[in-house]
Formats: structure tokens, sequence, C-alpha cells
């Protein structure tokens, strides 16, 4: 029988209308962030957190709390072929497009007040 390993410290926070729910060491991709690679980003807001003590949900958010991330370089997405075709007309057109995304690293979840350093880069 396998045991499941739940972190008992996470937040669950918004970032370009999705909602991700983020431990520390948790490496992901997030919208394309305009900062140098090695920087500091705060996500959020911060719509819950749990630590050992309980959870908290935040109606809608919980201010006194921060996620910090450090940026570890631009990623491409997957491949989007769009393909536009009108039958008996001969019209075909196909692109391809790749999105590019922030591959960040989570480096702090908990209080704002004992956050390491302030972020550079806020959102």
């Amino acid at each position: 029988m396998v045991e499941q390993v739940l972190t008992t410290k996470y937040a669950i926070v918004e970032d370009g209308g999705r909602q991700y729910r983020v431990a520390v060491g948790d490496e992901f991709e997030v919208d394309l962030r305009l900062v140098p690679k090695g920087s500091a980003i705060e996500l959020g807001p911060v719509l819950a957190y749990r630590d050992e003590t309980g959870l908290q949900l935040g109606r809608p958010t919980l201010p006194d709390y921060c996620v910090i991330a450090e940026v570890r370089g631009v990623v491409l997405g997957p491949k989007i072929i769009v393909q536009k075709f009108k039958r008996r007309k001969r019209y075909r057109r196909k692109r391809g497009h790749r999105q590019l995304y922030s591959r960040v690293r989570i480096t702090y979840v908990g209080p704002r007040s004992g956050a390491p350093v302030p972020p550079a880069a806020v959102n």
C-alpha cells in the first residue's frame, strides 16, 4: 500500500485567472513575466493558507500572507496548430503558435511579516 505524504504548509494563489496550490520547492509555469532570471516575484493574491494550526480561507483574499517565487527562466509551451478551411473554395490556412511562460520555483509561503526579502518585482 502506498502512503500519501501531505505537505502541511501550502497556499492557494491566483495568477493569470488560474488558481495554483503551491508549497515551498514546487516548480511550475505561470504567464510570462518580463523580469531577469533569478529575481524574486510575489504571486498573489493568496486565497487560502494551511499550516500546522489549520486552514485559513480568505474572503476573498488573505492580505497578511504572501507567496514568493524565484524566476528560473522562460520556457515555451506546447505547439498549437490553427487551421482554417473552406470547402470548394481552395482556401486553406495553417498557422502555429507557442506561448511563452515563466518557470518559477516557490521559495517562501507564509505570513508577510516573516518573508525573507521583499520581492523586487511584484506581479
